[in-house]
């Protein structure tokens, strides 16, 4: 532990959517109730004009010392709202220290569950699904490498294969043999690149809304993300673009949006963009796969990633939330821990 906080001690540091119709009405007052960040929400932030913007560095880092403590203000803010971890463990890659937090949880699985977060949102977006998922089994939660955490990248990160290697590591690390992989929005893309690359460890896949796996984001979501990619452009623009994505609910004054907003603006990353995974590398995927689409996603076209799944996933099943937004686990969190428990139960 000494050698991760004198990592992170060091480091260097759109509007709403246009109204909708009345029989959709009920559905969107429920989502401003609902939690409205995935994660995601900057999936597409990382587009070449972002990256020309920052300044160049090997590997991610805070912008300074005085962005570091704002982010983990509102790192732990976010965190309150989670259940108490049963163990905080940072584990030592090729690539930097990685942080996983244990769940207990109330069901006897003998391979736990494994949540990845989309992106700059870390472990604390999944504060209104550990309940459901914990009737599963025991969770871990992974702050993703070279983002916005407490994670602490100390090497680059150049490929799809560095990407997997340093989340095998992590596993492999762990007491466990095998492990039911679940990823959202980019966590969704780190998933499934490791059950391509390294799936020695996966035992299931499941996939929330997941972006650059079965179709590409779409260009108008991709330009109106660049402004929200910015670091010195105001809050506003970024609160907007996080707006955007979760079918226009407001994201001001809550703890997961807030920590978003502020790793975007404080951490410089530094990963390959994601390219898609490509249907032949999907279609030699072995594992039980679970895919959960938002019909009203930003991120991606649904209904063309609904045909891609069904017609790749050789072990696959593949559902979709109509009314879903990009947000897709806020707004959902009894229904996908119920999709999710029946897909393992079923495998």
């Amino acid at each position: 532990m000494d050698d991760v906080e004198q990592g992170e001690q060091t480091q260097d540091g759109q509007a709403v959517e246009a109204a909708r119709p009345a029989a959709r009405a009920a559905g969107k007052r429920r989502r401003r109730r609902a939690l409205k960040i995935t994660g995601g929400i900057v999936a597409v932030a990382v587009v070449a004009l972002a990256f020309a913007l920052r300044k160049p560095s090997p590997v991610g880092h805070w912008n300074s010392a005085e962005s570091r403590a704002d982010f983990m203000a509102a790192y732990d803010k976010a965190m309150a709202n989670m259940p108490r971890a049963a163990e905080t463990i940072d584990v030592r890659t090729d690539f930097g220290f990685v942080r996983a937090y244990r769940y207990q949880g109330a069901a006897d699985r003998a391979e736990p569950l494994v949540l990845l977060p989309g992106r700059a949102s870390a472990s604390p977006v999944w504060a209104d699904n550990l309940p459901h998922l914990l009737k599963i089994g025991d969770v871990y939660t992974i702050d993703l490498l070279g983002e916005p955490g407490k994670s602490v990248q100390e090497a680059p990160i150049t490929s799809g294969t560095d990407q997997a290697a340093w989340l095998d590591q992590v596993l492999a690390h762990l007491p466990e043999e095998s492990f039911h992989v679940v990823g959202l929005s980019i966590g969704g893309w780190t998933a499934a690149n490791l059950a391509v690359h390294k799936p020695r460890h996966v035992a299931t896949l499941t996939l929330l809304d997941p972006v650059y796996t079965f179709s590409n984001i779409p260009a108008g979501t991709a330009i109106r993300a660049i402004p929200a990619s910015v670091p010195w452009l105001p809050k506003s623009w970024r609160d907007s673009f996080n707006s955007y994505t979760a079918g226009g609910a407001p994201v001001q004054d809550v703890p997961v949006a807030d920590m978003i907003e502020a790793g975007m603006k404080n951490y410089t990353l530094h990963l390959p963009q994601p390219t898609l995974i490509g249907e032949e590398p999907l279609r030699r995927l072995r594992m039980p796969v679970l895919a959960i689409l938002a019909g009203e996603s930003v991120m991606h076209d649904a209904a063309a990633s609904r045909k891609v799944a069904e017609r790749v996933l050789q072990n696959g099943t593949v559902k979709v939330y109509p009314n879903a937004s990009h947000a897709i686990n806020g707004e959902h969190p009894d229904e996908v821990a119920s999709d999710i428990a029946a897909f393992l139960d079923a495998t």
